[in-house]
């Protein structure tokens, strides 16, 4: 992001160099810099604390490579690891046959510089000797500030950062080093063991890049362009790789098949009001969870999802007929790394002009299902039942087993609401919705006696709303008591499904005569297909004055035409939603 793993000067030691075997043409490349004249600042620099110091141009580019060399190919990772484990080196340094080495810069005229304090490295073979930890030769507070005046500003807002992600700083990254910088130094060197000084010495400044950037070793940031996307962006390679194109995301899964970490770069052409739309539903998705914080602005938006093993972090910009972005979604409890990768990411995100991902791009696969929306799983309710409107106001009478250990509910996947009162004896529950509601229909209740092998019709979401509306299901009043003999529930002849419980049964009038119940009986066993109960009228009525609901009896009347009979049926159900 910041160019931390190619930054710094080291600290104070020296390599030894080892008898050279055959064939010495493998290099540690230690950083890389854009020009000449930066990368001899930086190769000076290093060659005055270790040897074999030499720098190359970068193919035909203007990037110029410091590297250590030549060694074997044992001896330089020897040499790699030794240098980095002292905070001599970047962590990102790495070993290289030098195929892309150009034309040398450094030594200038061949003379190298001797370091002042060697540092014996482990021989290539057969004995490992671990070296020995360097004597270091601090800087006083006016060396200090001599060699921190040589930093570039880009290096000195890099210290910042650093300083700001320890916690040590909070004001803006500008690469000023006023009293609020010194002062977060100053409370770094405290919390290291460090004099305190308030000006970072060589060494310390060091410590504290090293410390930042140890977290992304293993994670390969890498430069990225999408061009199906229309997206640059650097991202950690060593875990994920493209997976599918299916819009508007393009999916970067982990490389062993695991849940995470994943990318998706998000791109489709649109304004403010596609990027909002994208907002509202990214909602419903399985990686967004609901607790997190959301932040929308003039054209952009942040939405965070903390799951119970992940959490996603999601950024979209509508920007020149086009929405783009990225939601990196990575394991939960490892927070400094994905910070990092997210500033990362942030920082390299760009958008290309005049390229966007179009609709039709990629192939449909046997994996299509109507619970995906873009290849992700829409986020759905632990439990998915029926219930009925009671009264104008839009009070809901429901099962019990619709709402048990919710820390939401919801009528039809849209409005919230709250538990009023439940009776798991009965099996009642009455719901208040969380805003005013007129339903177009509500339960009128059949005072009179229901005749036996009466036609009636069950209102339910028999398949827990995956229909979008509330199926019915025809049959017949079998019995006005239960098996045993109870007066509170009437049995019924009709197949009625487990998304159908809590849903009002209907004679041909209209009125209701009771609600269903989850088609087990009291002791766990599992009724027949085509036999189920429901609490009855009178026992609906008590339940629901005793909580300030008034249940409202129908008018007698004939039978209602099947159109009207199923309209009414309909307009009262509702799908009731329990979310955990």
């Amino acid at each position: 992001m910041f160019g931390f793993l190619r930054s710094l000067a080291v600290a104070v030691a020296a390599l030894c160099g080892t008898a050279a075997l055959a064939q010495q043409n493998v290099w540690v490349q230690i950083e890389a810099q854009p020009g000449v004249q930066a990368a001899t600042q930086r190769a000076a620099a290093y060659a005055q604390r270790i040897q074999s110091i030499a720098g190359f141009r970068l193919g035909n580019s203007n990037w110029h490579a410091i590297a250590i060399g030549p060694f074997d190919e044992d001896t330089a990772e020897q040499q790699r690891v030794a240098l980095r484990r002292e905070g001599l080196i970047p962590g990102d340094s790495f070993v290289t046959d030098g195929s892309n080495f150009g034309p040398r810069f450094w030594p200038i005229g061949g003379a190298t510089v001797a370091p002042t304090a060697p540092v014996a490295v482990a021989p290539a073979a057969p004995v490992v000797v671990v070296p020995p930890a360097p004597q270091f030769v601090d800087e006083t507070p006016a060396e200090a500030r001599r060699s921190e005046a040589l930093l570039t500003a880009d290096e000195r807002r890099n210290l910042q950062i650093a300083l700001q992600w320890k916690g040590f700083y909070s004001a803006a990254i500008d690469g000023a080093f006023g009293p609020g910088t010194r002062g977060s130094m100053a409370a770094w060197q405290d919390a290291n063991g460090y004099e305190r000084t308030g000006i970072l010495t060589t060494r310390q400044r060091t410590a504290l890049l090293a410390a930042y950037n140890a977290v992304l070793e293993g994670i390969g940031m890498q430069f990225v362009r999408d061009d199906v996307a229309g997206i640059e962006i650097d991202l950690p390679l060593a875990l994920v790789g493209f997976d599918t194109y299916e819009p508007p995301f393009a999916h970067y899964g982990a490389h062993d098949g695991a849940k995470f970490p994943k990318v998706l770069l998000i791109s489709q052409a649109g304004d403010v009001n596609t990027l909002f739309g994208l907002y509202d539903i990214m909602q419903t998705l399985e990686i967004v969870p609901e607790q997190g914080a959301r932040e929308k602005r003039n054209a952009a938006f942040t939405l965070i999802g903390e799951g119970a093993d992940f959490i996603s972090h999601t950024e979209a910009v509508a920007q020149d007929g086009t929405v783009k972005g990225f939601t990196l979604i990575w394991p939960l409890g490892d927070d400094q790394r994905r910070q990092r990768v997210i500033d990362e990411m942030t920082a390299s995100f760009v958008a290309l002009p005049g390229a966007v991902m179009d609709d039709l791009v990629g192939e449909p696969t046997e994996d299509q299902r109507i619970d995906l929306l873009a290849g992700l799983e829409i986020r759905r309710p632990a439990v998915s039942r029926s219930g009925f409107y009671v009264d104008a106001r839009g009070h809901v009478l429901t099962t019990t087993a619709a709402v048990e250990q919710c820390t939401r509910i919801t009528l039809n996947e849209e409005v919230e609401a709250t538990l009023k009162a439940a009776d798991p004896a009965t099996g009642l529950a009455v719901l208040a919705p969380s805003q005013a509601l007129a339903p177009r229909a509500f339960a009128r209740f059949q005072a009179a006696v229901p005749r036996l092998q009466a036609q009636v019709v069950l209102s339910g979401y028999s398949y827990e709303g995956i229909l979008g509306a509330p199926s019915l299901t025809f049959g017949t009043l079998a019995d006005l008591r239960g098996l045993a003999g109870e007066e509170t529930i009437k049995r019924f002849d009709l197949a009625a499904q487990p998304g159908d419980a809590g849903g009002p049964v209907l004679d041909a009038s209209g009125a209701v005569l009771g609600m269903v119940l989850p088609n087990v009986d009291g002791n766990g066993r599992a009724l027949p297909a085509d036999v189920s109960f429901a609490v009855d009228v009178e026992t609906i009525a008590l339940f629901l004055s005793d909580n300030g609901v008034s249940a409202s009896a129908a008018d007698r009347g004939g039978a209602l035409k099947s159109g009207v009979l199923n309209d009414l049926a309909v307009d009262m159900t509702v799908l009731v939603s329990c979310w955990r």
